[in-house]
C-alpha cells in the first residue's frame, strides 16, 4: 500500500469514529493502564490527531510514551492548563526580559498562544479519562522557555536563543524544540557556542523548516545550522505542503503540518498550520527513542527517525530538498535494527566552524635572514677649531663676504660712469645752444 493511501486510510478511519462517537455510538473509553497516560483513540478530539495513526505514534506507545525523558520548548511560553500541562512542565524561564520568570505567562502580542500550542503537540497530557489533546510523547517532562519577537522582547533575539538553549541544556533537557525561524541562512556568531554546548551535552536540537505562508521560501537558521534536525511539511496525504512547508537542502525528515491542534494557554482547542507544529512532533518521537533507547547518543537518535522514514513516491535521491529523508515513521524508529553511527548525519558544527568563523592557519615559518655586508664609511672631518662667532671665518669670507663686495663695487664703478656720461652729454647740448 503506497504511503498516500496509508495516511488517507488512518484520516478516514479518524473521522468515522469521531463521526461515531458524536452520534452516540462509540464503545466506552478503555481503562487507563497503570502508570500510563490514557488514551481513547475513540474520542473526537483523538479522532482528529491523523498523525497518531499516520506517522505510527500510537504503535510506538506499546513500547513507551517518553517517561523519563524532557523536552525543552523555546518558543512563547507554555500556559497553565493543568489538564494538558499540569505535571508536565517541571521548569522554566523567562529569556526575553518581558515574561514571568517561570516561563509561562504567555509573550508577545502576535501568536502569543504560540508555545502552548507546540507543547501539547509534543507532550500533552490530555485528559485523565484518555480524552482531549495528547501529545505524541505524554509522559515525557516539558521545560519552557519564553522568547519574543522584535517589540515584545526587551532582550535582543539572538542572545534569547544563545540564552535560552544554555539554560535548557543546563537544567537536564533531553530534546530541544525550536519552532521559529529568523529567514535568513546565516546566524549570529553567538550561536554557534550555544548550540555546540547542546551537542557537547548529547541534547538532540529539533528546528522548523518555516513556511511559505509566512514568506519563508527557504529555510532559514536556525535550521540551516549544522547538527540540528530540521523538520519540513506535509499534509494529510503524505504530501509536501505547498503554503505550511518550505524548501531547503538541510531538511532531514517531514511531519504533519496541516489540520494539526493546539491547546492555547487558556485551554481553548484550536487548529492550525505550519512546520512550528510538525517540529513538535517529532521532538516528541525523539523523546521516545530517548526513553526506549536510553544508551543512545543524540546522534544516534537522529540517524534512527531519518534511517527509518518513509520513502516519499517519486523521489529518487535522499535528502530531498522537500521530505528530507522521508516521512516519519515513530515505529519504525524505535524497533528497527539501525545499525550505530558515530556522527551526526545532520552535521558537524565544530568543523563548520573551524572552517568559517575562525579556521586554524598553519603557522608561517620563521624567516632565513641572511646578514648583508656593507662596507664601512669614510672617517668623518676632524673638527674645526671654535672662533669667535663675531669675526667671519674663512668660509664666509669666501663665500659671502668677498662676492658681496666684488658685486658692491661693479655697481658702484657702474653708476659713476653713468653719471659722468651724463654730464658731458648735458655740456655737449649747452655749448651747441645759441646765446639769446
Amino acid at each position: 500500500m503506497s504511503v498516500k493511501r496509508m495516511l488517507r486510510n488512518a484520516v478516514a478511519v479518524a473521522m468515522v469514529a469521531a463521526s461515531a462517537l458524536l452520534a452516540g455510538a462509540a464503545t466506552p473509553p478503555p481503562a487507563p493502564t497503570p502508570g500510563l497516560v490514557a488514551d481513547d483513540p475513540t474520542d473526537p478530539v483523538r479522532a482528529l490527531e491523523y498523525w497518531l495513526d499516520g506517522a505510527g505514534i500510537r504503535e510506538a506507545w506499546a513500547t513507551t510514551r517518553g517517561k523519563g525523558v524532557t523536552i525543552a520548548v523555546i518558543d512563547t511560553g507554555v500556559g497553565k492548563v493543568p489538564s494538558v500541562f499540569g505535571e508536565a512542565v517541571v521548569g522554566g524561564t523567562d529569556v526575553s526580559g518581558s515574561g514571568t520568570p517561570d516561563g509561562r505567562s504567555p509573550v508577545g502580542a502576535v501568536d502569543p498562544d504560540h508555545g502552548s500550542w507546540v507543547a501539547s503537540l509534543a507532550a500533552g497530557r490530555g485528559d485523565a479519562d484518555g480524552t482531549g489533546m495528547i501529545g505524541v510523547a505524554p509522559e515525557a517532562d516539558l521545560l519552557s522557555v519564553s522568547v519574543g519577537f522584535g517589540a515584545a522582547a526587551v532582550v535582543p533575539f539572538v542572545d534569547q536563543i544563545a540564552d535560552g538553549i544554555r539554560w535548557a541544556v543546563d537544567n537536564g533537557a533531553d530534546v530541544i524544540n525550536m519552532s521559529l525561524t529568523t529567514n535568513t541562512l546565516d546566524w549570529d556568531p553567538s550561536w554557534d557556542d550555544a548550540f555546540l554546548y547542546a551537542y557537547e551535552h548529547d541534547v538532540v536540537v529539533v528546528v522548523a523548516a518555516g513556511n511559505r505562508g509566512s514568506g519563508t521560501t527557504m529555510v532559514g537558521a536556525p535550521a540551516t545550522i549544522p547538527g540540528v534536525l530540521t523538520v519540513g511539511g506535509v499534509d494529510q496525504t503524505g504530501t509536501a505542503s505547498v503554503e505550511a512547508s518550505t524548501q531547503g537542502i538541510t531538511i532531514g525528515i517531514s511531519a504533519p503540518s496541516e489540520g494539526l491542534l493546539g491547546v492555547s494557554a487558556n485551554g481553548d482547542l484550536v487548529s492550525w498550520d505550519g512546520t512550528s507544529g510538525a517540529a513538535p512532533i517529532v521532538a516528541g518521537v525523539a523523546a521516545l527513542i530517548r526513553a526506549a533507547h536510553p544508551d543512545l547518543d543524540a546522534a544516534n537518535v537522529i540517524n534512527r527517525i531519518i534511517s527509518t522514514a518513509i520513502p516519499v513516491e517519486g523521489v529518487t535521491a535522499v535528502p530531498d530538498p522537500l521530505y528530507g529523508y522521508g516521512l516519519l515513521d515513530a515505529a519504525a524508529a524505535l524497533s528497527a535494527d539501525v545499525p550505530l553511527v558515530s556522527e551526526n548525519p545532520m552535521g558537524d558544527l565544530a568543523e563548520w566552524v573551524r572552517l568559517y568563523r575562525r579556521a586554524d592557519a598553519e603557522p608561517l615559518p620563521d624567516p632565513e635572514v641572511t646578514p648583508v655586508q656593507i662596507p664601512p664609511l669614510p672617517a668623518a672631518d676632524p673638527p674645526s677649531e671654535a672662533g669667535s662667532p663675531l669675526l667671519p671665518s674663512a668660509e664666509s669670507l669666501r663665500y659671502g663676504t668677498l662676492p658681496l663686495i666684488a658685486l658692491t663695487m661693479t655697481g658702484i664703478l657702474v653708476g659713476l660712469g653713468v653719471t659722468a656720461a651724463a654730464r658731458r652729454i648735458r655740456t655737449a647740448r649747452a655749448k651747441s645752444t645759441p646765446a639769446p
